[in-house]
């Protein structure tokens, strides 16, 4: 797409794709995706604090890929599942699966049965809203 003037126009999908390509500072690992697993639509990961992650867990239908650092809980996700989601705070969305200023990469606490690593981001986004006590983004009142 280009402007009138000859320039090209960036449109929001473009600009939150660069964005996401900026690096952090600091070592990043990547939670890997174990062995005789596939990742077709890529990995991102959502973690949370490990008190809520033992709360999280009993409440999804279907975990893929958990990993714990000790402070944290770590779920493999599709790529782009941030996309029009306000993942409720504390939750940290970690695009590409990368773990930020961690020493060493997680352990692997959860493995499903099947070739696939991911956990259902909705059902994941709904168990973390009702441990936090967040109303889901569409639920809540819009304001003019």
């Amino acid at each position: 797409m280009t402007s009138a003037h000859g320039g090209r126009v960036l449109n929001l999908d473009t600009l939150a794709r660069l964005r996401r390509g900026l690096r952090t500072p600091g070592p990043a690992l990547r939670l890997p995706v174990p062995d005789g697993m596939t990742a077709p639509l890529g990995c991102d990961a959502v973690a949370v604090p490990a008190r809520l992650g033992m709360l999280v867990m009993p409440r999804l239908p279907r975990a893929g890929c958990v990993y714990a650092d000790g402070t944290h809980w770590w779920w493999l996700v599709p790529a782009d599942s941030d996309h029009a989601l306000e993942w409720p705070a504390p939750a940290q969305y970690a695009t590409g699966a990368v773990v930020p200023d961690a020493p060493e990469i997680p352990e692997l606490i959860h493995r499903p049965n099947g070739k696939l690593p991911y956990t259902p981001p909705i059902p994941l986004y709904l168990a973390l809203c009702r441990v936090t006590g967040t109303a889901p983004a569409w639920s809540r009142p819009v304001s003019a």
